[in-house]
């Protein structure tokens, strides 16, 4: 019989949570995961975290501790709108026989927004379990229905010490030894993503029959650290950079931060939804066609895509670095919030509410209100509490 080789990160997989690395804030006694796993009550979720930090790991292992459920998954990325509904038939199949189907749906901020509402009827009725994997902010890429209706579980970057300990059990596995400065060095290099450190590991052993040295980390990973920067510290760190160069007016070291996180595989509508939000909050008032700009940039990355939409992130960029600056609606926003905290109960002034009634107009409704353009009142439109501040 033919041999079929196992990817050493599939013979290291976790298979219950206490094996589960990095992740204690969550699999612990008292931890979310952990109890669903000890209640056996499947529930949807949406599991965020960067790249190789378990999430495929975690739904499978909730999968053999939720009793006689059907598991299914797909990846967003090569799924279509057939293979959504042939689930929901699966589904409907399913609790017709007293089954529940738990659907896990990796990278699902790649279902566009009628993809992911597809989901939603099926969730609701108790038919559907879903399971999202993302590495974005949910709050950007799920939609808010689907968002209310799972539960959001927080994946962290592996640190290094849980990465070091990762690293040294797949050496063993290979049956090589490996020192903790070299594997602190690995770890660093994997920048918290522990597939990427456990797949080095595979090949460096290929290199040697003892110990894994520092020549051989280095011979595997022929690439620029950038590489390994999307999910580590470094990405923020580049991403700070971005911001506050066009904040500063530098378009050339704006440029420079931009494709130093293309090349290091940044998804390109994060960096076109990072300066939609630039436009407003740094640009604001003192050029109000910024944010037009800069909407338009993150729909023509959408429909071109890389390498094309280069043009047009580097295009907008500039143009946003060159605007002039000023935080003036910032600021006011920030003002309004803090009003909004201290007084959530204002009570709207009678003379600016709607009286569509004569008993309305008796008790002082809009009395004393022009309803025209440039209208101001004596007493201002703010609630009484406020209109001083």
């Amino acid at each position: 019989m033919e041999h079929v080789y196992t990817p050493l990160a599939e013979k290291l997989r976790p298979t219950t949570l206490q094996e589960v690395i990095g992740q204690e804030h969550v699999t612990s006694d008292g931890g979310l995961l952990n109890l669903l796993v000890k209640n056996k009550q499947p529930t949807s979720l949406i599991l965020w975290g960067p790249p190789g930090t378990g999430k495929t790991t975690i739904a499978r292992i909730l999968k053999d501790a939720w009793d006689d459920v059907d598991f299914v998954e797909l990846s967003a990325v090569t799924a279509g709108v057939k293979d959504v509904r042939a689930v929901v038939e699966r589904a409907q199949s399913n609790r017709r026989l007293g089954q529940k189907t738990v659907l896990f749906v990796d990278e699902v901020h790649r279902f566009n927004k009628s993809q992911q509402d597809a989901f939603l009827p099926h969730i609701e009725s108790g038919e559907l379990i879903l399971i999202g994997a993302t590495t974005e902010n949910p709050s950007f890429e799920v939609n808010n229905a689907l968002l209310s209706r799972t539960r959001v579980v927080v994946l962290n970057s592996l640190d290094e010490s849980a990465m070091v300990t990762l690293i040294q059990k797949a050496a063993k596995q290979m049956n090589r030894t490996i020192t903790k400065p070299v594997a602190s060095l690995l770890a660093k290099l994997s920048g918290g993503d522990a597939r990427i450190a456990i797949t080095s590991i595979e090949i460096a052993a290929q290199l040697t029959k003892k110990s894994i040295t520092k020549e051989d980390v280095k011979n595997v990973l022929q690439r620029n650290n950038y590489q390994f920067d999307k999910s580590g510290d470094e990405h923020y760190n580049l991403a700070s950079a971005f911001i506050k160069s066009m904040r500063g007016s530098d378009e050339e070291a704006s440029l420079y931060y931009l494709h130093r996180l293309i090349a290091g595989g940044e998804d390109p509508l994060f960096i076109a939804r990072r300066m939609v939000v630039f436009a407003s909050e740094d640009i604001g008032m003192a050029a109000p066609y910024a944010l037009s700009l800069a909407v338009a940039c993150f729909q023509a990355v959408e429909r071109v895509g890389l390498p094309e939409a280069e043009y047009n992130l580097s295009h907008t960029v500039v143009a946003l670095a060159r605007s002039p600056k000023s935080r003036e609606t910032t600021d006011m926003m920030y003002t309004a919030k803090q009003q909004v905290a201290q007084f959530p109960g204002a009570k709207v002034p009678l003379h600016i509410r709607n009286a569509p009634t004569e008993l309305m107009k008796d008790l002082g409704y809009s009395k004393g209100t022009k309803w025209e353009a440039g209208f101001v009142h004596p007493d201002g439109f703010m609630p009484k509490e406020l209109r001083k501040k």
